[in-house]
């Protein structure tokens, strides 16, 4: 069962104690992200996130990472376009303990001189490793290309330029804006009570000062044909349409939709473009869903000689998908994976903190896996018929490519 509190100073705890679990996972949810970011701070919300971990007054780097380690837990964060989580997993019997460092290091992060250069080298690589990452480097093109600069169209990790020259103040700057209690959710799940875990939660965060403000954007859709020039061995393409936001209505119809198009090895893009006419090794489809807007894309990772051709293919993909519609079967077997997908993920306490908290952060609401399962059940093949006439307009249509060509695609 789920449950949730509201703190005095406006941060919410969601708690789902699940029966016959043994670990607990807790996690600290921040409603910023690249989308939230200026020009001047593309790639501060994942540096903040990285110096979090780089020592507070009581203990270093070393000293944070070796008490999680003595105390058998793990611990991570990421971040996400509007979304920041810090997470810890323990067992039961050591939930308090580690709940007590995972505040410690989010709350009392004082971002020490010499580990704010030491984790800029850090980040610097990995700026690197993305750029040398062709897939990785090609989706977020196709953001680019999709959104423009700004909003959903940043990268994560931000420009170089921007990483060093970051200081300590801009650091404490942005967080005194960004984490502060009405943007935050603490969400526990696994084996503890909803005491427990609400009295850790206001033990350590009830004392959180901040007042949050929103910030204002407007997302415009694009239709910009972005390349990429690398002398690598394959051409990588990346196309992408508008959908519907978060919220909509038609989100599970929508999910459906992508799933037949190429959620897996019997996907109409899988089938044709590998199997049939063996064009490339990965091609597939995919979400994303935002708050006022969302896009459908499709990748594929092709040899030179035959990129013509398969993204020709996966055009022609897409145009007899919506032409035809979904088979029954295939609306079907798409439907099952998605409900599969949705039970598996009650199997997992990482998952389930992450789901519970993430809805809590952006909708207000609990997360109700029943609700969700019937709200799943009761698309129809019409439903998804509807939605494949609303999305895959070629007109508005954003590309990507990495690889060695003089132009991206176009139809």
């Amino acid at each position: 069962m789920v449950k949730t509190v509201t703190l005095e100073n406006g941060l919410r705890v969601v708690v789902n104690q699940m029966e016959g679990f043994y670990s607990v996972t807790m996690g600290v949810l921040v409603g910023t992200g690249a989308a939230c970011e200026t020009d001047r701070e593309d790639g501060i919300s994942h540096f903040v996130e990285h110096m979090q971990f780089k020592g507070t007054p009581t203990r270093t780097a070393f000293e944070i990472s070796d008490a999680f380690d003595a105390l058998g837990a793990q611990v991570n964060a990421f971040t996400a376009k509007d979304l920041t989580c810090y997470y810890a997993k323990s067992t039961h019997e050591r939930a308090a303990e580690a709940f007590a460092l995972l505040a410690d290091l989010f709350l009392n992060a004082d971002f020490p001189d010499t580990e704010m250069e030491r984790e800029k080298g850090v980040v610097l690589e990995e700026i690197n490793m993305d750029e040398d990452t062709p897939e990785d480097l090609c989706l977020d093109m196709l953001s680019r290309a999709a959104f423009g600069k700004a909003n959903y169209g940043r990268n994560i990790l931000g420009p170089a330029g921007n990483v060093k020259r970051f200081t300590r103040e801009d650091l404490f700057a942005y967080k005194r804006e960004r984490y502060v209690p009405q943007n935050i959710v603490i969400s526990f799940a696994g084996a503890i009570a909803a005491e427990e875990a609400v009295g850790l939660a206001e033990k350590y965060f009830g004392g959180m000062t901040g007042e949050f403000r929103e910030r204002e954007q407007s997302v415009a859709m694009r239709t910009d044909k972005l390349l990429k020039k690398k002398s690598i061995e394959q051409v990588h393409i990346a196309i992408g349409f508008p959908t519907v936001e978060r919220e909509s209505e038609d989100y599970f119809p929508v999910q459906i939709m992508n799933s037949v198009l190429g959620g897996g090895m019997s996907s109409r893009l899988f089938k044709k473009v590998r199997e049939e006419l063996g064009l490339a090794y990965s091609v597939y489809s995919y979400s994303s869903h935002y708050t006022e807007t969302g896009l459908v894309g499709v990748y594929a990772g092709v040899n030179p000689k035959k990129a013509d051709a398969a993204f020709a293919a996966i055009c022609d993909v897409i145009r007899d998908y919506r032409k035809e519609g979904a088979t029954k079967e295939e609306f079907l077997r798409a439907k099952e994976q998605f409900m599969a997908g949705n039970v598996f993920a009650e199997e997992s306490t990482s998952t389930q903190m992450h789901l519970c908290g993430k809805r809590m952060l952006q909708a207000n609401e609990i997360y109700d896996p029943k609700a969700r399962l019937e709200r799943i059940s009761s698309v129809t093949l019409d439903d998804v018929t509807r939605v494949l006439e609303e999305n895959y307009d070629f007109s508005r249509m954003a590309t990507a490519c990495v690889g060695n060509r003089k132009e991206s695609f176009s139809v």
